[in-house]
């Protein structure tokens, strides 16, 4: 319980901090990151300081007793954050998402297999040979960070224990975290750029409220059942206990799978397979189901965003309060050299790219590209709103929809859950194959749609 207690109110002092300090506005940060970042600070402090004085010690001691059980909630809570991604949404055809949103996700798949692409390419033509001590897997923990995020980062954590590197989710949770400081802080400076040069359909401007206004609070969820037969907020949390359930039910059949296969590498990269997407293909199933028998329609998307949304917020808490500081340290000049190429690529994406493969708004969907593939998407929404408050332009509509075709595939879904078993199993040459291919189909893709 104490635990428990803690963890909200970091989560309290975050959202405090952020409302009172104006730079954490202008910077966009989520209450979450703050909240992380303040028990990460504050946990290290009080480590240092037990290391010198005797009287800090019991207190050190107890500290990290209570903060012991977060390490375990980020491998939890990634399920369900990811097993809610399309309950409560109503799923279209593959043909009007592709209409409405096909010059994006070619767009958005380039820079996803980008990350990936330059990633190991810097690895195997320089890094290696420097850092030999690190293993192979190690330049994928930069788009299981940007692209990903820190849900992805802190869900690939049984991963990286079945593959004999446990701390890579705190390489990865820690590119996360540049990730999206990066995210914001170039994608502003892209903003003015690209206002200067006229390449935005109107004025930037932000919003720094916190409150929304009384008058204007939207409702959170709708109530679809009777409380006196099952409170609305428990069977939506059934719901989406039966899609992890449908989720890890595959699970234990790749498992089975793996199991029978003599080679052991193989062997590892099946049992290797995280669970989260499991669950986000679950909960496709149960949404598929419901719009398909329950003519009532008892799932409402706006109490699943409340789930989904409340796990990802202390998901994100005990991720970044978790880092193991002390072994970031041992590989810091590797993992920033990385995070700068990525850095590099996106920017490269929006400035050259982008123009050249998008056919309209280029910047203001390449801006909410790059918040998505650099942090999350909600980091996208806000860079998009930045350079577009009033969605004036189809940007906002066709990130939306690329994101029903994009998620199931990058940004922690299928692909980011198989690369890394893939290249401890295939290796790198094989895995910087595919990325190349990816690259390669989807640029034809795109330039094919553009010249239509």
């Amino acid at each position: 319980m104490l635990s428990f207690i803690v963890l909200c109110v970091a989560l309290m002092l975050g959202n405090l901090l952020r409302m009172k300090i104006r730079l954490l506005r202008k910077l966009y940060l989520p209450s979450c990151v703050v909240a992380g970042l303040l028990a990460l600070v504050f946990i290290q402090a009080v480590h240092f300081a037990a290391g010198r004085w005797d009287s800090i010690a019991s207190f050190d001691q107890s500290l990290s007793g209570c903060v012991a059980p977060w390490a375990k909630l980020p491998g939890f809570l990634i399920n369900i954050v990811f097993a809610c991604l399309f309950l409560g949404v109503k799923i279209p055809g593959v043909k009007t998402l592709w209409k409405r949103s096909g010059p994006q996700l070619a767009y958005g798949q380039i820079v996803a297999w980008g990350q990936y692409f330059v990633a190991i390419g810097i690895w195997i033509i320089a890094l290696k040979w420097f850092f030999t001590d690190l293993p192979n897997i190690f330049p994928a923990i930069l788009p299981v960070g940007f692209e990903g995020g820190h849900g992805t980062a802190a869900g690939m954590a049984d991963t990286f224990d079945d593959l004999n590197w446990s701390v890579g989710k705190d390489f990865a949770l820690t590119s996360a975290t540049f990730g999206i400081l990066s995210a914001i802080g170039v994608g502003m400076v892209l903003i003015n750029w690209a206002e200067r040069k006229g390449y935005t359909t109107q004025k930037a401007g932000s919003d720094e409220s916190e409150i929304i206004p009384e008058g204007r609070r939207p409702a959170a969820g709708r109530l679809t059942v009777n409380s006196d037969v099952i409170e609305t907020l428990s069977l939506h949390i059934a719901v989406v206990g039966l899609a992890c359930l449908i989720g890890w039910l595959m699970k234990q059949g790749l498992n089975g799978i793996g199991d029978r296969i003599s080679n052991d590498d193989w062997r590892t990269g099946f049992h290797a397979f995280p669970l989260f997407p499991l669950c986000m293909l679950g909960g496709l199933i149960v949404q598929l189901i419901d719009d398909r028998f329950n003519t009532h329609h008892l799932i409402d998307l706006g109490m699943v965003r409340r789930i989904q949304n409340c796990a990802l917020d202390f998901l994100v808490v005990a991720a970044i309060a978790t880092i193991q500081v002390k072994v970031i340290m041992s590989g810091l000049v590797p993992l920033v050299i990385l995070v700068v190429v990525g850095i590099v690529w996106n920017v490269f994406c929006v400035m050259w790219l982008a123009r050249r493969l998008l056919p309209d708004a280029w910047f203001e969907r390449a801006i909410a590209e790059m918040g998505q593939s650099m942090g999350v998407t909600a980091t996208g929404l806000l860079l998009l709103r930045v350079v577009d408050p009033e969605y004036k332009t189809n940007a906002a509509d066709a990130f939306a929809c690329k994101q029903l075709l994009h998620e199931p595939i990058m940004g922690g879904g299928l692909w980011t859950a198989m690369a890394i078993p893939l290249i401890a199993t295939a290796g790198l040459p094989v895995v910087f194959a595919i990325t190349s291919g990816a690259i390669v189909f989807w640029l034809i893709t795109a330039l094919v749609m553009k010249r239509k």
